[in-house]
């Protein structure tokens, strides 16, 4: 029995050939794993550089489908609704941001919004990057009232800051303001330019359709001053007819070598407002019909402040009763720019009044007061007389 026992037990455990083979397999499954690990580390390493540029390319894209489907907005008559157009650069109008509340139009509200940024420069504006510029005029969307449609300018410019020669920056800019960076490492998507322009053409029945603008028409440049006016024609009119505009970009993510990883996208922006004129749905200009009262008073924490006064227009005591709002300008006594609207006063009193507590006592200020409408149409301007706060 003893015998018997010995020989079992020395029959546990693994012979040498086993143990080889345990190895062997271990080893075969360590290495695969590591392997797969390292494959699915390089997928992700790849997919972070694709996303750095896809999502610097998506920012690109959304920015400029946001912006240029505003264009035309609230732009007054005769203001160019699109300006200029090539394959690196759009230039339009459009009312799109405004720094005063109770202001319906501006497709934005911006309190912070720079003076002068929120309505139509005072002449003529260089067009980046080319050998043109905006009609040297001043538009206006009531007499003496600065239209509220600022100019809107997109452009690729080539990148100064690498080394490559085939990367450019996106630019955003308003007016004569500073540029705005958007997107850097964009590059061509092939031999597509960034822009290219739909326009609306007739067919050969006279169907309206929608068609490229060739190389050969290009650039599309609104050289009249006045829309529609009767030098509004020819090269000029064409402008009138851009109905979208296609964007194609390529991003990349900065890198060199293997390392760089590019992206492409495309998008047709529609522009729904652009060829539409303003409906006067409210009917004729306001007509206000009331005096505007400014007088130097004294607020009960002793700071000197003016006191405007004035009662309902005729059209929103009767007539065609469509007064929406109140709109106030401010300027220094003698100055012959009224600027941008100061503040605006919603509709539906019977008699108004607004306290200005931001002047400077021993300034002379004079105010404007205007009637607005729906349409959004302006009445003419009533002006006050000029009045001196003081420090008692």
């Amino acid at each position: 029995m003893a015998t018997e026992s010995y020989r079992r037990s020395a029959r546990t455990g693994m012979s040498i050939v086993e143990l080889l083979v345990a190895l062997t397999v271990f080893g075969i499954v360590i290495t695969t794993s590591v392997a797969f690990m390292a494959h699915e580390n390089t997928a992700f390493q790849t997919a972070i550089k694709r996303m750095v540029g896809l999502r610097n390319l998506r920012y690109a894209i959304t920015t400029l489908s946001q912006d240029l489907e505003t264009a035309g907005t609230n732009v007054p008559d005769g203001q160019p609704q699109f300006i200029y157009g090539d394959s690196n650069v759009v230039a339009f109008s459009a009312d799109y941001a405004t720094n005063i509340t109770n202001d319906p139009f501006a497709v934005f509200h911006d309190p912070d919004a720079p003076a002068g940024q929120v309505r139509a420069p005072d002449g003529a504006l260089s067009i980046p990057h080319t050998g043109y510029s905006t009609p040297d005029t001043v538009y206006e969307s009531s007499p003496g009232v600065r239209s509220p449609a600022e100019m809107l300018f997109f452009y690729l410019a080539l990148d100064s800051s690498t080394t490559r020669t085939d990367d450019y920056v996106l630019y955003r800019k308003v007016n004569d303001g500073q540029p705005e960076e958007i997107a850097r490492n964009l590059l061509h998507s092939g031999t597509d330019p960034f822009f290219s322009y739909e326009r609306i053409a007739e067919d050969g029945s006279g169907q309206d359709i929608l068609q490229e603008v060739p190389d050969s028409l290009m650039p599309i440049y609104h050289s009249a001053k006045i829309h529609l006016s009767a030098a509004d024609s020819g090269s000029s009119a064409m402008s009138d007819s851009v109905r979208a505009i296609w964007v194609r970009l390529q991003a990349t993510n900065g890198l060199d070598g293997a390392d760089e990883k590019r992206v492409s996208l495309s998008r047709l922006i529609p522009l729904p407002n652009a060829g539409l004129g303003k409906m006067a749905t409210c009917g004729s200009r306001p007509l206000l019909g009331d005096s505007l009262t400014a007088s130097a008073v004294t607020l009960v924490t002793g700071e000197p402040a003016v006191d405007l006064t004035w009662g309902q227009a005729i059209d929103e005591a009767g007539g065609e009763g469509d007064v929406v709002r109140y709109v106030i300008w401010r300027r220094l006594s003698g100055a012959t720019d009224w600027g941008d609207p100061y503040v605006a006063v919603p509709a539906g009193d019977s008699t108004y009044t607004y306290e200005d507590a931001a002047v400077t006592p021993g300034t002379t200020y004079e105010y404007a007061l205007a009637a607005q409408d729906c349409s959004p149409s302006l009445s003419t301007l009533v002006v006050s007389a000029s009045v001196t706060p003081v420090t008692p």
